[in-house]
Parts: C-alpha cells; sequence; structure tokens
C-alpha cells in the first residue's frame, strides 16, 4: 500500500474527504493529466481516471482537475477509475490562456513553493521573473527564484543588479547540474511533504534539475536549438514526481509568455519595492501612473528608482486591468446567460 502522506495526504485534507458525499469511495493526487484521463496516485497505486460527464460540461475548463488537485473517484478495474468529486482547492497556480483576454488555465493546486527557474545565458530576463513572482506570490505560494547553468560563465555582478529588488521579497539559488553541491542546497529547501512546482521558459533546464534532484532520469531532456539558442519543449504536459525521502516535483512545459490572471493591481507596489516610496504621494490612491507629486514619478526621475522597475509595473498595472475588466464583462454575460436559461425553463414547465 502506498503512502500517501508522501504526496501530501494530510488531515486536513481527511475532514475534507469526510464532508463529501462520496467520502466511502477511493481517493488520491493527480500526477499527470493526458487529454482524455488523469493519472491519479491512490493508496493502491496509480490509476487512469476518466471524467463523469457532469464533470466535463458542468465546469468551466480552469475548475477540471489539474496535476496536484486531490479527487475522489469510483475504481471500476485493476487501474481503471471515473473522477467523481474533487476536495476544495489551494494554493492555485494560475495563468491566463494564450490568446485569450479573460481565460485562465490552473497550472498545478496545492502547491507550497514555486521555482521559477532561468538560465545565466541569452534567456535571462529579469523583467519576466517579476510577471513570475506577481502572479505566484497572488495565490499564496512561495516563490522562489533559480538561476541555472552557472558552469556556462556568468557576470554576477550584473545579475545581482538585476534583481536586487527581486532578493528582498524571495530566496535566490545559483544551480547547475554539473556542480553537485548546487543541487544539495536546492534539495536541502524542500521540506517531506512539499509540492514545489518548476516554471519558465523552454531550454532552461527544468527537467534535468528535477532528475538532478531525484538523482535519476525520470523526465526527459533535450538540447539547445543550435539554429535559434532558443531551448526546445521538452516536457509536453504537468507531471508530478515523488522526491526520495522528500518533497513533491511538478515540471510544467516550458512557457514564454506567463500571461497575469489576478485581477487586483494594489500588491504590485510592493513587490516591487516601489512602497518605499508611496507614502509620500499626495493621494492615498495614487496609481502611480499621472498624477501630480506622485512620488514614485519623482523617485523615477531623479534616478533612485531603476526605470525599468517602474516600466514593468506600469505594463503589469495595465495587463491586471485589461484581465479584471475583461472578467467582469465575462460575468455579465454569464449572468445573463443564466436568466435567459432560468426563463426559458420556466416557460417549458408552465406549458
Amino acid at each position: 500500500m502506498i503512502n500517501l502522506n508522501l504526496y501530501g495526504w494530510n488531515d486536513k485534507l481527511n475532514h475534507l474527504k469526510q464532508l463529501s458525499n462520496y467520502k466511502a469511495l477511493s481517493y488520491g493526487r493527480v500526477v499527470v493529466v493526458n487529454r482524455t484521463c488523469n493519472e491519479v496516485i491512490s493508496e493502491n497505486g496509480m490509476f487512469q481516471c476518466e471524467l463523469t460527464g457532469n464533470m466535463i460540461f458542468g465546469k468551466l475548463d480552469f475548475e477540471l482537475p489539474c496535476v496536484g488537485d486531490w479527487i475522489i473517484f469510483q475504481s471500476f478495474d485493476e487501474n481503471k477509475g471515473v473522477i467523481v468529486d474533487m476536495l476544495p482547492r489551494e494554493r492555485i497556480l494560475y495563468r491566463k490562456k494564450s490568446g485569450t483576454v479573460a481565460d485562465k488555465q490552473a497550472i498545478a493546486s496545492y502547491v507550497d513553493k514555486a521555482f521559477i527557474v532561468q538560465s545565466l545565458d541569452d534567456n535571462f530576463n529579469a523583467r519576466r521573473a517579476e510577471r513570475f513572482m506577481v502572479q505566484i506570490l497572488e495565490e499564496d505560494i512561495k516563490p522562489v527564484l533559480v538561476l541555472n547553468k552557472t558552469d556556462l560563465g556568468f557576470d554576477r555582478q550584473r545579475i545581482d543588479e538585476a534583481i536586487k529588488h527581486i532578493t528582498h521579497h524571495i530566496p535566490v539559488f545559483f544551480t547547475s547540474i554539473h556542480q553537485p553541491q548546487t543541487i544539495n542546497q536546492l534539495r536541502e529547501s524542500i521540506s517531506e511533504g512539499e509540492t514545489v512546482v518548476f516554471v519558465g521558459s523552454s531550454g532552461v533546464g527544468k527537467s534535468s534539475l528535477v532528475n538532478a534532484l531525484c538523482e535519476q532520469s525520470i523526465l526527459l531532456t533535450s538540447d539547445i536549438s543550435q539554429s535559434t539558442g532558443k531551448g526546445r519543449h521538452t516536457s509536453t504536459r504537468r507531471e508530478m514526481v515523488l522526491m526520495n525521502g522528500s518533497g513533491i516535483l511538478i515540471d510544467t512545459p516550458g512557457v514564454r509568455e506567463f500571461g497575469l490572471a489576478i485581477d487586483s493591481p494594489d500588491s504590485l507596489t510592493d513587490m516591487l519595492e516601489l512602497s518605499d516610496y508611496t507614502g509620500s504621494c499626495r493621494f492615498a490612491d495614487c496609481t502611480h501612473t499621472n498624477e501630480p507629486d506622485c512620488a514614485v514619478i519623482e523617485a523615477v526621475q531623479d534616478g533612485t528608482l531603476d526605470s525599468k522597475v517602474y516600466e514593468s509595473y506600469l505594463k503589469l498595472r495595465r495587463e491586471m486591468w485589461h484581465f479584471s475588466t475583461s472578467e467582469y464583462e465575462k460575468r455579465k454575460r454569464d449572468k445573463f446567460f443564466s436568466k435567459l436559461v432560468d426563463e426559458v425553463k420556466k416557460r417549458k414547465a408552465s406549458f
């Protein structure tokens, strides 16, 4: 029998299961999401679980099971089952769906830490790290910046200068799979039963780091394209693996765009170190965009605040505003449609 405590099962989750109408059935955690079914680890091993029709058609896309979800399923074969219920989610990492305005996608749930992986070559981008950090902190997940491939050689002073406003908020690790001591330091930061998701662009070495942490080749890896200098998509799906004697690791396909799926810009000032100046603004509700006597704008003008950090703030704030506006319009449409459906049902009932 498999000990699900190693996968993060605890008393709180057990209590939530007892509240389900299906509490007598089997339970487990989603480790892989495929197009037609989910792979679920349970006390009795791995099961290939499909979704019920009610779940498929009764939930929005981002509400369907994702890697990390705890589910209840009805087994009907040696290793097959049907998911009938999901335990309430916590600490979910979302991203905005590519090519859409307001739709979001659940990447993983019950996440304790998120390793933001960047490689110390042309891939390094402080603005991209900020974008990941903002989304992760908003979901009460602890972000960790992992700067990988230190064996390539890099300008440490330039890197430190670029991330100095980030390091006040999150820990930073410099790693290389060719330098075992750096992997050991990263491994020691992961506690038993702790779930860690790896996020970052293709080619930064996420899968290689997972393999190094697990001390075996679990996930496929690939080289950087020599013609483009960009990483190839090795991971084509989100996948959870168990690290020997410690935590749970979730690898994700590489993403260059991590569209923000949050609708409150208030936390941005703290995350990007603007809060050192906001108390001196003339207006308490200053947005730091075009108001007179804005201490943030003045700090940019006199060089006290990095103009690139401020530009990042403006871009992220604008993106959040578009997402929140689109979400509001979407909710209005959904509410109108629901009323329309109710009216049609009432008319049918009256005949």
